[in-house]
């Protein structure tokens, strides 16, 4: 029997004042397998030693520019298998996907990393759309929550 592995993703929720979640468009040359541009939260994988909690502070300064410690990680807020497999030699890789709940706080202008062509503060009803290549339904479902 052949089991199905997995990578693990932390992903920050980053939502303004106006309720709107900071988005990333992924960087087609920097990805593994489909090459696909697509949506995504800012976030990566946990390195050895590493908690969830440094893991986006990380992420996120790497990703926007933005010191870390600008960065309230507030509570877990979905976990679910990714729509997408990352290859790696010659096998596939599910990826699961912790996303967390978060703010910023700074009006720091952002300076997106390689890994990222841009970024836009998306309103709830375009983030599920834009998300839904990479994230589950029952995330882009979930969305609907932060509406109240």
């Amino acid at each position: 029997m052949n089991e199905q592995k997995f990578h693990v993703g932390i992903k920050a929720l980053i939502l303004n004042e106006k309720k709107q979640i900071l988005i990333f468009k992924a960087n087609p040359a920097e990805l593994k397998g489909d090459k696909i541009a697509h949506w995504d939260l800012a976030g990566g994988r946990i390195k050895e030693g590493d908690s969830v909690e440094e893991t986006l502070r990380k992420e996120v300064e790497e990703e926007t520019g933005v010191d870390g410690k600008n960065l309230e990680v507030l509570d877990p807020f979905h976990g679910s298998i990714s729509n997408i497999k990352i290859p790696i030699g010659d096998e596939k890789f599910g990826l699961v996907l912790f996303v967390y709940l978060c703010k910023l706080h700074t009006n720091q202008e952002f300076k997106l990393s390689f890994e990222h062509t841009e970024y836009k503060w998306a309103s709830i009803d375009e983030a599920k759309k834009l998300l839904s290549y990479k994230y589950a339904k029952s995330f882009t479902e979930k969305l609907d929550e932060l509406k109240s």
